[in-house]
């Protein structure tokens, strides 16, 4: 144990050791910021579920955070996003109220999904996210059908559709990819590949074990991702957005990432081993973050802490948010089921 450790100290003091940053301060301060928002958010459901305030299923995204802040750095206002159910720190990353978030968890009516989500399906039209989908590759094709929309409205916006790397082996990721590649659609395919579908490794699963391969088939400008580095996803992420706006059309990106925790909160995840853990936790992406605000001079040792002080304290008051909120009224049932619309050809 004691020689993981120093290699995980290893790898964590080499990835303080970098180049010139290619990006800026405000962009450096910006996704320690956000990445630290979506940890401390993320610890405290944990904390949450464990004592039953939260219900239901809840999938955490601690160790992945980089995949949500480096892709919002790089997009623009007006672009869509759409996921799964590890759905918390997307719409984090885009600005959504950590208040409606929590109580979305807590199924009050103050939450963003009104309280009839829950976990799974967070959902946000203001800032673009187009919500949290529960069945596993469902999401792929409605992310391929709002790029659509984009595309028809000429609007110049792109949808960026995430999906775990479980979702690749289900028959509508491939119809979308073909459709959207047909259609020269602006959507931006990305698999978070933390290397476990629930508790299955992606290699017990096909042979084809280098995920982005599969957009070849397709003529998919594809490419691997090391989504433990903000800044590699950040570059990706523009460079695909640029080629979808220039209508081109999309691009799948694997992001090679790792969640700390199990698939959801009741997953202990006994399949994986204490080193492997470990060595992903000595490249840490908000660690390499910070080492570099440091080495730059952007800020102090104090003054992170100053931030990570206020981060805490916003999340300490979305959850007392969540826990004075009431719950929805019994009518909610009967409400955002079918499009409230007039239509002409509908008798009483």
């Amino acid at each position: 144990m004691a020689d993981t450790k120093d290699k995980a100290k290893a790898k964590s003091a080499k990835a303080k050791v970098q180049a010139e940053p290619k990006f800026s301060k405000e962009t450096y301060m910006w996704w320690y910021e956000s990445m630290k928002l979506m940890r401390r958010f993320e610890e405290k459901a944990g904390q949450l579920y464990g004592q039953q305030k939260i219900k239901g299923f809840c999938h955490l995204y601690i160790g992945q955070e980089a995949c949500a802040a480096g892709a919002a750095s790089a997009l623009q206002k007006g672009d869509k996003w759409i996921t799964a159910y590890r759905d918390h720190a997307h719409p984090l990353a885009l600005g959504t109220s950590p208040n409606a978030i929590m109580a979305e968890l807590f199924a009050k009516a103050t939450g963003c999904s009104k309280g009839k989500g829950g976990s799974m399906h967070i959902f946000d039209k203001e800032v673009g996210f187009m919500g949290g989908h529960g069945i596993v590759g469902a999401q792929v094709p409605m992310g391929a059908g709002i790029a659509f929309a984009e595309k028809y409205n000429n609007t110049g916006n792109v949808c960026i559709t995430y999906m775990g790397d479980g979702a690749v082996r289900q028959g509508a990721f491939h119809e979308a990819l073909n459709m959207a590649m047909t259609w020269k659609l602006p959507v931006i395919f990305v698999i978070e590949n933390n290397g476990y579908a629930m508790g299955t490794s992606v290699q017990r699963t096909s042979n084809v074990t280098e995920l982005y391969k599969l957009g070849e088939s397709y003529d998919i400008p594809s490419e691997p991702v090391d989504a433990m580095e903000v800044e590699k996803v950040h570059e990706a992420v523009a460079r695909a957005a640029e080629r979808a706006r220039a209508g081109e059309g999309p691009t799948l990106l694997e992001f090679r990432t790792y969640r700390y925790k199990g698939h959801s909160m009741s997953d202990p995840a006994k399949y994986r081993t204490k080193e492997e853990l470990e060595d992903y936790k000595g490249r840490d992406t908000i660690e390499s973050v910070k080492a570099t605000i440091l080495q730059n001079g952007w800020a102090t040792e104090e003054e992170l802490d100053q931030i990570d002080d206020k981060i805490k304290q916003q999340v300490a008051e979305s959850v007392e948010f969540a826990e004075n909120s009431p719950y929805p009224e019994p009518e909610e049932l009967y409400t955002d089921i079918y499009i409230e619309k007039d239509y002409p050809f509908i008798m009483d």
